[in-house]
């Protein structure tokens, strides 16, 4: 049966690092003989050029009858004038709820030839491998609208709520991402002052009954900030809401050395997931084969990973993307502590990561034996 990629390349340097990202999955289907095709659809400033709207209807009815999505990256500053109705950030948010992607994994791993180019001391990172997973939809960014109150409106009043139902979903979400881990898992709240924090705790406690080879730790929000930097080879899986995740894994990204090295993926309870690198749109690099395109292509092999069911295919591509950069090749924003060092284009990393995953495969076609 064929399966559907839908591709939304964005803005800025989206279209490109999702062409080289879909370049390599082409690869992979071709080496592996599977049956996926295709279909690109506007996002973000793209379709409010074309369409007068960051997310057009069109675009929301491929995705949920696709396989996955893959975007490139949405915004840029010529959306960017107040007096626009309507921004590109729109069309990302509304794509994640449109599809009700509740469970946002991102992936930290230190590269070697990277190492050096971490804030954090060299034996600090260099067996730093977690994931962050967190909730994507409710929380106080989703609460009652912020207002101000008083005569004068000098108080401000922003609410945080979350139903039992939307914790337990991404709790359970996040063991069994442990269980295919090192099973070990952090709960990151802030329980000794939020009622929210612990109904968190209660249903993750909960929970762990259901996955006993899972070691279970709970650790608040302010101590774990702290332990990102003091020991963050501790991590395997970090579960947390909203607002704690967007500020740990924007933290997390600077821990390995380069933004623009780190996928992600949203999930929701079935396989559908929409996968996009954590950088931006880049728009001062656009057009000019500088932007790196191993956030994609590692978000690619997420994809395969969680929404195809494909682990060998991914591992694969994590496999080449490690070699490629343990070769000494790399683009304008890496910097790399090997003595060979070759920099490369956008196009010329993605036909690099090609050439390394075809020698690994040692075929020109077929299921590879690696």
């Amino acid at each position: 049966m064929t399966q559907t990629i839908t591709v939304l390349p964005g803005d800025g340097i989206g279209p490109e690092v999702t062409a080289g990202a879909v370049q390599v999955l082409k690869t992979v289907f071709h080496l592996y003989n599977h049956d996926v095709r295709f279909v690109e659809k506007l996002i973000g400033g793209a379709a409010i050029d074309a369409e007068g709207t960051p997310l057009p209807e069109s675009t929301v009815s491929q995705c949920a009858a696709s396989d996955a999505v893959l975007l490139g990256a949405v915004g840029g500053p010529k959306w960017d004038r107040q007096s626009m109705k309507v921004r590109p950030e729109q069309g990302l948010l509304g794509i994640r709820k449109a599809l009700g992607l509740f469970a946002n994994l991102r992936p930290v791993s230190a590269y070697k030839p990277l190492l050096d180019a971490s804030p954090l001391k060299r034996e600090k990172v260099e067996n730093v491998n977690f994931v962050i997973v967190r909730e994507l939809t409710g929380g106080l960014y989703f609460g009652k609208p912020s207002e101000r109150r008083g005569q004068n409106q000098e108080e401000v009043v922003d609410t945080l709520a979350y139903s039992k139902q939307e914790i337990e979903r991404v709790v359970e979400k996040a063991f069994q991402l442990a269980e295919k881990r090192r099973h070990k898992l952090t709960s990151v709240d802030k329980a000794n002052v939020l009622e929210s924090s612990r109904m968190w705790r209660e249903v993750v406690d909960r929970t762990a009954g259901r996955h006993p080879k899972v070691e279970v730790n709970h650790l608040l929000v302010d101590s774990t900030a702290m332990q990102l930097i003091v020991n963050p080879g501790q991590f395997d899986v970090i579960v947390t809401e909203n607002m704690f995740g967007d500020i740990l894994s924007d933290e997390a990204s600077v821990i390995t050395g380069s933004l623009g090295m780190l996928p992600s993926a949203s999930l929701r309870s079935d396989s559908l997931g929409l996968y996009e690198p954590v950088h931006g749109s880049a728009p001062d690099i656009a057009g000019q084969g500088k932007a790196n395109p191993l956030a994609a292509i590692l978000s690619a092999a997420l994809l395969l990973r969680y929404s195809l069911d494909m682990d060998e295919e991914a591992a694969l591509i994590e496999q080449a993307v490690d070699e490629v950069l343990n070769s000494g090749c790399h683009t304008a924003d890496l910097k790399l502590n090997t003595e060979q060092s070759v920099q490369l284009d956008t196009a010329g990393m993605t036909e690099k990561v090609i050439e390394t995953i075809k020698r690994i495969a040692h075929v020109t076609g077929g299921a590879p034996s690696i």
